[in-house]
């Protein structure tokens, strides 16, 4: 089976080094703004639930395993962001070391 054929398309994106991490920076400031809303709405489930009704034990325990569930996802997501806001970082330094070296080979 061949691939389809699309004529007349051609995605031609050129974007510098600078504009990529940027974008790679911006993707994550994204990700961190999702999952700041995500903490912020089991904080207010906590508090309506809390506040709106008396509780039974095994009630509490529910909705404790519940936020514990999504805060580890949440910890887990931004660990992951951590390691690509670690991984750009050394772009940074390869680019920046990159320039440096060229600059003093120029000379």
């Amino acid at each position: 089976m061949s691939m389809p054929n699309i004529p007349d398309i051609k995605p031609e994106i050129i974007l510098k080094r600078k504009e990529v991490i940027n974008l790679l920076l911006t993707s994550i400031a994204l990700e961190e703004i999702g999952l700041s809303h995500m903490i912020n709405a089991e904080a207010e489930k906590l508090q309506h639930v809390l506040k709106d009704r008396c509780l039974t034990i095994n009630e509490a325990l529910l909705i404790n395993s519940s936020v514990d569930r999504m805060m580890r996802n949440i910890i887990s997501n931004q660990m992951l962001l951590a390691f690509k806001l670690s991984d750009i970082m050394k772009l940074e330094e390869k680019d920046e070391l990159s320039e440096y070296i060229i600059d003093d080979c120029e000379e």
